[in-house]
C-alpha cells in the first residue's frame, strides 16, 4: 500500500444549488478511493444555504456511508463560509478542497497527494486548460491572477481553482473572510510553507448555472489590498496611517512657507492663491491620519486579544 494510503485524508467539499451533480461527484469520489485503497478518509459535504434539493440529497448519502459527513449552513455565506466549516470540522492530516459541480476531477486526488507528501505544505490545481466563457471567466481570472502574483509575490497561475490539498497543520490556524479561500497559499507562504503548483484536468459544466460573475474579480482584488495590509500593518497600523499622517503635516509646513514668500517677497496676498486653503487642508488631514491610526491600533489590538469568532453559523451535523 503506498505511503499516501494510509494518512487521514478529509475530502471537503462546498455545495450551493448542486443537486443534479452530487450523486454523479459522490460515485466520481469513490471511485478514486476504491482504486486508489484509501482506507483512513472522510468526506465533508458543506451545504452552503442550498435553495433546491441539495441538502436532502447530502442527507440521503449521510444516511449510507457514516464517512460522509454533511453540515448544512444557516443561510447562504458565500463559499469561502463553506470552505471554512469544512477545514474547522475536518479533522485529517491533509485536507483536500474540490468544487460540487463536476469541474474538479476527483481523479487528480492521488496526484495531489503524492506532491504533498513529496515535502511540500500546499500543492495548488492549475487549470491549464479551463472549459469556461473567455471573456467572462478567463480572460477576469487571468488578470486577476497576475495582480494577485504581483502583489502578493506568491507566482500561481490560478488562485480561483478550488482543488488544493493542504497539510491540516499549515491551515487550521488561517482566518477566512471575503473571498479569501484562494488566497491560503499566500497565508501559507508567508508563514514559511512551501507552495507547488500542479496541473489538474478540469472539465466543462453539464448541469446547473455557475455562481460567478465577473464582478467577483472586484472584490477578489479588494481583498487583496486587505491581505497586503494585513501582512505588513496588521500589528502595527500606526505605521501606514502616521506616516501618512506625518506625510500631509510635511506638506502642510511647505504650503505655509510659500503663503509666506508670496505674501511678502511675491507681490500676493493670501486671498490670491490657493496656499492657505492647502494649509489648512493637510493639516486636518495629517491629524485625521494620526487618530485612525489611533483607533486602528485599538482595534487590531482588541481583535487579536479577543475571542475568535467564525464566519459562519451551523444549523445541523450529521455523523
Amino acid at each position: 500500500m503506498q505511503k499516501e494510503n494510509n494518512i487521514s485524508i478529509s475530502l471537503v467539499i462546498p455545495i450551493y444549488n448542486e443537486n443534479q451533480n452530487i450523486n454523479l461527484l459522490n460515485d466520481k469520489i469513490f471511485e478514486v478511493i476504491k482504486y486508489n485503497n484509501f482506507t483512513n478518509y472522510e468526506i465533508l459535504y458543506i451545504n452552503d444555504g442550498s435553495d433546491d434539493d441539495s441538502g436532502s440529497e447530502l442527507n440521503k448519502l449521510a444516511e449510507k456511508n457514516e464517512r460522509i459527513k454533511v453540515i448544512h449552513l444557516q443561510r447562504n455565506y458565500g463559499q469561502t463560509a463553506a470552505l471554512s466549516a469544512g477545514i474547522e470540522e475536518a479533522i485529517g492530516e491533509i485536507i483536500i478542497t474540490l468544487d460540487g459541480d463536476l469541474q474538479n476531477d476527483p481523479a487528480d486526488i492521488p496526484k495531489l497527494l503524492k506532491e504533498l507528501n513529496s515535502g511540500f505544505d500546499v500543492i495548488s490545481g492549475w487549470r491549464k486548460k479551463r472549459r469556461d466563457k473567455m471573456f467572462t471567466r478567463i480572460i477576469p481570472s487571468k488578470i486577476a491572477n497576475w495582480l494577485i502574483s504581483m502583489i502578493s509575490g506568491v507566482r500561481l497561475h490560478d488562485y480561483g481553482c478550488t482543488l488544493k490539498a493542504y497539510r491540516a497543520s499549515i491551515i487550521k490556524d488561517i482566518g477566512l473572510y471575503g473571498e479569501m479561500h484562494r488566497f491560503i497559499p499566500i497565508f501559507a507562504s508567508w508563514q514559511g510553507g512551501k507552495i507547488k503548483e500542479l496541473e489538474v484536468k478540469h472539465h466543462p459544466r453539464k448541469f446547473g448555472q455557475t455562481k460567478y460573475g465577473i464582478n467577483r474579480t472586484l472584490r477578489v482584488i479588494s481583498d487583496l489590498i486587505l491581505i497586503k495590509f494585513m501582512d505588513k500593518y496588521s500589528m502595527n497600523p500606526i505605521h501606514l496611517f502616521g506616516g501618512f499622517g506625518i506625510l500631509n503635516f510635511f506638506l502642510s509646513i511647505i504650503a505655509f512657507l510659500f503663503m509666506i514668500y508670496f505674501k511678502y517677497w511675491g507681490g500676493k496676498s493670501f486671498v490670491e492663491t490657493p496656499l492657505p486653503q492647502l494649509v489648512v487642508l493637510f493639516f486636518l488631514v495629517g491629524i485625521l491620519s494620526v487618530f485612525m491610526g489611533f483607533i486602528a491600533e485599538i482595534l487590531m489590538r482588541t481583535y487579536y486579544e479577543s475571542q475568535n469568532k467564525k464566519i459562519y453559523q451551523i444549523r445541523k451535523i450529521i455523523n
